[in-house]
């Protein structure tokens, strides 16, 4: 098993970054843990059939989910200013 770390700059999409990554894996690739920082992050949540935009800067607490040729299935939780926790599927 190899690893593969990331450093994203400020204001690059996540998931599209880590698609574009992943592209080069033939069988495709686990996303292990993930922290950081993003601003609006759009979630879907538990259930809900769109996706939901969250207003402001948020903490990346946890990012896993795998990425195969048949697409991106990745799980997020992040924390506002105030330490509320969201998390769902990352979209």
């Amino acid at each position: 098993m190899s690893y593969l770390p990331l450093r994203l700059p400020p204001g690059e999409d996540l998931r599209r970054a880590l698609e574009a990554t992943a592209t080069a894996a033939v069988n495709g690739c686990f996303v292990v843990s993930g922290i950081g920082s993003l601003w609006h992050p759009r979630l879907r949540f538990a259930a809900a059939e769109a996706e939901t935009q969250l207003d402001g800067p948020f903490e990346i607490l946890s990012l896993s989910g795998s990425l195969t040729p048949d697409g991106a299935h990745l799980h997020i939780a992040v924390a506002d200013g105030q330490g509320q926790v969201r998390g769902g599927h990352l979209c």
